[in-house]
């Protein structure tokens, strides 16, 4: 069974029985489910004016099906539709606050491989839902507790391709983006976007920065060129182009452009790690604050913010989880281990655009090469595990006896249980996308890291 329901949407393989793989009845219940979450929370504005609802995809291969079954129903539900077609997860939440929407659905599965996809669902602000919101969503599906509109109520049906440009210039707008030093520097970079959206929004962003590039894989054709999750082992292919060839940076994303990664002049991994380290670095180096990442990420940022005089919080795992603790605590940039940077200066969502141009400006100011850059930084190694779930596995009662053999050890419980040493850590948490049990471990060497790792997933294995 790989329909995952989740507070954060609704993810599965294409095809197969209803209720076991995403296919288009669980499409059209979850869809109907949230434009009735979305009806409710707006019932008491002063217009009486159709809801409008924003609809992006990414372009994997069942995009085209899961849009036209969404946008369908959300007409179906009395939704106008605003369709912007190919488009990163970033560009749809930016796309909901430019126009006034009430909400949006991404069409997207992320990092997942080409058979799978998922329903990522905003608010009128253009962020995911909260936790509450997302288990209302939840609720009204299972109970299904629909009512669809009559004939003279139907939604509208729109097209609107201008908001990748509306984007792009958003990001060149940010003061902290500083166009004239990336000119001038005349970077020369080879990009990996993964045949997907990210092949036709960063051709015109690194040409408006006035940046040289290759692009690789840059059909958006959705037929993966390789496994999407832009981990090292997964790109041999620009690592090897870099090392023939002269370029400043590799860049990668994955296929809705949310993560980043970068590799150093060299071919070697700057760290998908390090992609906001680096990135808060320069802009605490600017505008000093505080940061927040969630519990799976490095060390190292909570050390680049205290050398810049900040305070660094951990949120538990989750892009709605970091936003909210951001806002709690002021941060000024915050993100993602996995590549994944928020500035509030643009918006409360993961962006690689907008890391993208603060770490070339950052490089730029610097005067370094990628790999002088990375050196400057503390260095942490980290090792990602995965445990695959059966029906039968208990992950919470797991998770408990876990938390009780390591009781004497500084353990944090807010979202799995990470268990931290003097000079190393270790989270286990369920995963929210896929039916796993997520181990990740962080220790001075990439050796001491994977023995971390594995000797909890042992751990985990003995109890079953």
């Amino acid at each position: 069974m790989t329909l995952i329901k989740s507070i954060s949407g609704i993810r599965g393989t294409i095809g197969g029985r209803t209720g076991d793989t995403l296919n288009p009845l669980d499409i059209v219940k979850f869809t109907t489910a949230y434009a009735t979450f979305i009806a409710r929370s707006t019932q008491n504005r002063s217009t009486q004016s159709p809801i409008k609802i924003i609809v992006g995809r990414d372009a994997r291969i069942s995009g085209e099906m899961v849009k036209n079954v969404v946008c369908g129903t959300l007409m179906g539900c009395g939704c106008d539709v605003i369709n912007i077609g190919l488009a990163t997860t970033p560009t749809t939440e930016l796309a909901v606050r430019m126009s006034g929407a009430d909400g949006g659905i991404i069409i997207t599965a992320s990092h997942n491989p080409r058979q799978w996809n998922a329903l990522k669902l905003l608010n009128c602000e253009g962020e995911f839902l909260t936790a509450a919101d997302g288990a209302e969503v939840l609720d009204i599906a299972e109970r299904e507790d629909f009512d669809y509109a009559d004939v003279d109520h139907l939604g509208h049906y729109t097209e609107d391709d201008s908001f990748d440009e509306r984007h792009i210039q958003s990001v060149l707008d940010l003061q902290l983006v500083d166009r004239d030093a990336i000119h001038q520097a005349r970077f020369t970079v080879c990009v990996d976007a993964i045949n997907s959206v990210g092949g036709v929004i960063l051709p015109k962003l690194l040409e408006r920065l006035g940046v040289g590039y290759k692009i690789l894989n840059g059909e958006p054709n959705g037929d993966f060129a390789h496994n999407p999750e832009p981990l090292e082992k997964n790109l041999s292919g620009i690592m090897d182009e870099m090392k023939a060839h002269r370029y400043d940076l590799g860049i990668v994303v994955d296929p809705d452009v949310d993560r980043l990664a970068f590799i150093c002049e060299n071919g070697q991994m700057f760290g998908e790690e390090y992609t906001l380290v680096s990135v808060a670095d320069y802009v605490l180096s600017k505008t000093p604050g505080n940061t927040v990442s969630n519990l799976s990420s490095t060390r190292a940022l909570r050390d680049v913010t205290r050398q810049h005089g900040g305070v660094y919080t951990a949120a538990a795992v989750g892009e709605v989880n970091v936003t909210t603790k951001m806002k709690e605590v002021g941060a000024v940039i915050g993100g993602e281990g996995n590549g994944g940077v928020i500035y509030p200066e643009s918006h409360y969502g993961r962006d690689a655009l907008v890391g993208i141009a603060l770490f070339l400006s950052h490089l730029a100011h610097k005067e370094c090469k990628a790999s002088e850059l990375r050196a400057q930084y503390p260095n942490y190694f980290m090792a990602k595990n995965r445990i695959d779930l059966t029906t039968e596995t208990d992950v919470d009662a797991i998770l408990v006896k876990v938390k009780e053999m390591f009781k004497d050890e500084q353990v944090n419980d807010i979202d799995g249980v990470k268990i931290d040493f003097s000079d190393s850590w270790v989270h286990l948490r369920k995963s929210n996308t896929e039916p796993i049990i997520r181990v990740y471990s962080e220790a001075p060497t990439p050796e001491q890291a994977d023995a971390l790792g594995k000797r909890l997933m042992q751990v985990v294995y003995d109890m079953q």
